[in-house]
């Protein structure tokens, strides 16, 4: 069972944290404290997956984002692993539609630049895109919603995961 999600920057800081078995506000500051710690201190040669205290710590770094899961013995490391993969890869599917700069972006690759201009820029298009992220963390709480329900990975179908998403962004536009 998953005890608990996390989405932590490079400076350490929670930038969305979702728990499935309760735990005290003050507690949760200090769990969040150590854990980002002993996730930012490995290098990225080192497993991704750490024994600590009663559970197991899988965790994953995209960009300047870490995403961390704190799971019991029972749970398939590797199967959380991807779990965390697919919740970036859904992110991605989601956002990336959102703003004309990621597409304008998309078009970069077919014109001759020169490789460093090319880096920047997709630098500059993951920076923007955790903005958004950041800026919409009501849409990043449905899509964990849609996938994870009191602990348990209920859905990983893409598309299933976005639905509801989807459904609300046309009411919106109405």
């Amino acid at each position: 069972m998953i005890k608990f999600f996390l989405m932590v920057n490079k400076q350490g800081q929670t930038r969305l944290s979702r728990y499935y078995e309760h735990v005290e506000i003050p507690k949760r500051t200090m769990l969040e404290a150590e854990v980002i710690k002993n996730c930012l201190s490995r290098s990225k040669e080192q497993c991704s997956f750490i024994e600590y205290k009663d559970f197991k710590l899988v965790y994953r770094q995209y960009a300047a984002l870490f995403i961390v899961v704190g799971i019991n013995e029972t749970e398939n490391e590797m199967a959380v692993y991807e779990l965390i993969h697919n919740f970036v890869e859904v992110l991605d599917r989601y956002f990336s539609r959102v703003s004309e700069l990621d597409v304008s972006f998309s078009v970069l690759p077919r014109i001759h630049l020169s490789f460093f201009v090319f880096l920047f820029l997709t630098a500059c298009s993951i920076v923007w895109q955790t903005f958004k992220i950041m800026f919409n963390l009501d849409r990043v709480h449905i899509i964990l919603d849609e996938m994870v329900l009191n602990g348990c990975i209920v859905e990983t179908n893409k598309n299933r995961i976005l639905a509801p998403l989807l459904v609300l962004d046309k009411m919106a536009e109405s």
